[in-house]
């Protein structure tokens, strides 16, 4: 099986060692082959790709490429747009997201959608809809969410790259979970539209999850770039991301994190793993010390929750306008349902009192960046969970499970600040572990560079 990443076969479609449409159809043979056992594609548009292929692609740096998206908050025309809920299941989209209009133009070929959890509200892709999407690596195993669907299908090598979102952790926990390579951006690195979510755009952006870094700074200079009239944008790069990730990093400052302060106990496989890759970065030149973060994980958690959860209702009660009907017993799962009741009777106060804590938490956390040029902590506070240990029918097991998956990831989103899930050794079960390097907003470049030199020193496993 090929297991080219999105610059090779680019590079191989543009050199004529192969055409677009060959490798279109190897894309579909390996999707139609191992989805069934995965559950990682929900919607697919392989005729209407092949006569897009057939046609004649843009010739951009993606010419060829095959990419899925992630169905959730972002639309491919012709297809339901159904964000893993049984409240959209008869929606479909008119239209391409700009971000999806950008890979076309760059030559992409859109093959499908993939699996979320209903809304991105679990840290595991396990949706009633559509049922629970697997791990590659152990299919017992969850792929993290919420866009595990993305990252079962990278894993597994049915496409080089898919596009993923990230809310509390979305890109980096499955990143970690499945031993990919997965960015989180600045705020307002990639244009939501024509989505408009000023709330819970404040801590969700949208990217990708891909097997090297290059990919992933290839497909961020194809996605960034703000529309006119965004609600806020990120610091414009110096030089593009694909450059940036070639450069030397130089000697970074890098602080190490363990342990949270009142957080959940970290699995000393999950901080082992960080600690050898904080040698692995003095070995290349850096200077690390061991730092004490500046935020508590549950009060990240309930300031994000405020400003996710009045997005939510927003999302579900101007569905039930269009339908012109209320809100069913079986139109969301359980745990959507506490989370609908808990904030529609959300005061305005609480909105602007959750806005600026966000605004708190930003400065807090930015302070450590006086001393450092990124922090360096494990992805995940446990090894990748069973399917199950996070299950939406019994809203408890995410609130006792969640916080565990997020701990170190949601400061990221509140704050604004890129981060990355880098794939770094295996636990004693032999599933991939992951460590995660933040950096100040607007520094892709940073941690780009420094991801490639890791890339290069320490090369991870591309497949299960």
């Amino acid at each position: 099986m090929s297991r080219r990443d999105a610059v090779a076969t680019a590079g191989a479609v543009r050199s004529g060692a192969t055409d677009a449409a060959t490798v279109t159809e190897q894309a579909i043979a390996r999707i139609e082959k191992d989805n069934p056992r995965l559950g990682a594609v929900i919607h697919t548009r392989f005729d209407a790709a092949r006569a897009e292929v057939a046609a004649g692609l843009p010739d951009g740096p993606l010419h060829g490429v095959p990419v899925l998206v992630k169905d959730l908050g972002t639309d491919v025309a012709g297809l339901p747009a159904i964000s893993g809920s049984r409240l959209f299941a008869t929606a479909t989209a008119r239209h391409d997201s700009e971000l999806v209009a950008r890979y076309r133009r760059a030559g992409a070929v859109v093959l499908g959608t993939t699996n979320t959890p209903e809304f991105g509200l679990n840290a595991s892709t396990e949706p009633a809809l559509f049922g629970p999407t697997r791990n590659p690596w152990d299919t017992e195993r969850s792929p993290g969410g919420s866009s595990g669907g993305s990252a079962a299908a990278v894993a597994a090598g049915m496409v080089p790259v898919a596009h993923a979102s990230d809310g509390g952790g979305s890109i980096r926990i499955p990143a970690a979970a499945c031993g990919l390579f997965g960015l989180k951006p600045s705020r307002g690195r990639v244009s939501p539209a024509p989505r408009p979510t000023t709330l819970s755009g404040l801590v969700s952006v949208h990217h990708a999850l891909t097997t090297t870094v290059r990919d992933s700074a290839l497909l961020l200079d194809v996605a960034a770039g703000p529309l006119p009239g965004d609600a806020y944008a990120a610091p414009a790069p110096a030089a593009p991301f694909s450059e940036l990730a070639r450069r030397d990093p130089g000697r970074l400052r890098i602080g190490l994190l363990t342990a949270l302060p009142e957080g959940p106990e970290v699995h000393p496989e999950c901080a082992q793993a960080a600690r050898a890759a904080a040698l692995l970065c003095e070995h290349l030149g850096h200077d690390v010390t061991e730092t004490t973060a500046r935020y508590r994980p549950g009060d990240v958690a309930a300031t994000s929750a405020v400003l996710m959860g009045a997005d939510l209702v927003a999302q579900i009660e101007s569905r039930l306008t269009a339908l012109g009907r209320p809100l069913a017993d079986d139109d969301i799962e359980p745990f959507t349902r506490v989370v609908y009741d808990t904030y529609r009777a959300l005061a305005a106060a609480d909105v602007s009192r959750a806005l600026r804590r966000a605004q708190e938490i930003g400065w807090e956390t930015g302070a450590a960046f006086d001393h450092f040029d990124v922090l360096l902590s494990p992805t995940l506070a446990r090894p990748t969970p069973l399917l199950g240990t996070l299950d939406t029918a019994v809203p408890e097991t995410i609130y006792r499970h969640a916080s565990v998956s997020s701990a170190f990831t949601s400061v990221y989103n509140v704050t604004g600040m890129p981060a990355m899930s880098v794939p770094f050794g295996r636990d004693s079960r032999g599933l991939p572990l992951g460590v995660q390097f933040g950096a100040p907003l607007g520094a892709e470049g940073t941690l780009l560079a420094l991801a490639a030199q890791l890339e290069a020193e320490a090369p991870w496993d591309t497949a299960p």
